[in-house]
């Protein structure tokens, strides 16, 4: 048995209902599509058990109704799990893991001001990538946003 199937078999065993979101995307690729109410716990468990030891990004993906975070997270070794926590977009919160990675809080202010996600315990600090004369409310890489949106934005400086 590979890494990759060893390290599936692995969070299916501890969490059940993630078999079917948890598959071997390819060689050093493990996908894991979870909810809020496992994602501490997953995250958790790949860091205490499976030897994840770097946050490498948190790429942001407006889904329709869904808005989700994917956090890639790696081993020494190369093997890279992706771990997608999706949440509704009417209701975007999501909990800081500044905690574990405190380079997480760059990203998460990116969820923040491009997506629109609330992160719950996220440090204070200065809004990233968007300055600070952005308008509130208008979130540049959601699917909604639109070009008489972007028209009526003020002028970069």
């Amino acid at each position: 048995m590979q890494k990759e199937e060893q390290i599936q078999q692995a969070i299916t065993t501890r969490f059940p209902a993630l078999a079917a979101t948890t598959r071997v995307v390819r060689i050093r690729r493990i996908s894991v599509d979870t909810g809020l109410a496992d994602f501490i716990a997953v995250l958790d468990f790949l860091c205490a058990e499976q030897q994840i030891v770097m946050l490498c990004a948190i790429t942001g993906l407006d889904e329709g109704e869904m808005l989700s975070a994917i956090y890639h997270l790696a081993r020494e070794d190369g093997i890279v799990v992706n771990l997608k926590l999706i949440v509704p977009k009417e209701q975007p919160v999501i909990p800081t893991i500044t905690e574990r990675f405190s380079v997480a809080a760059l990203y998460e202010r990116e969820l923040v001001d491009l997506f629109g996600f609330i992160v719950e315990g996220l440090p204070n600090g200065n809004r990233y990538p968007l300055p600070d004369g952005w308008p509130e409310g208008v979130f540049p890489l959601r699917k909604d946003f639109t070009a008489e949106e972007a028209a009526k934005l003020p002028p970069a400086q």
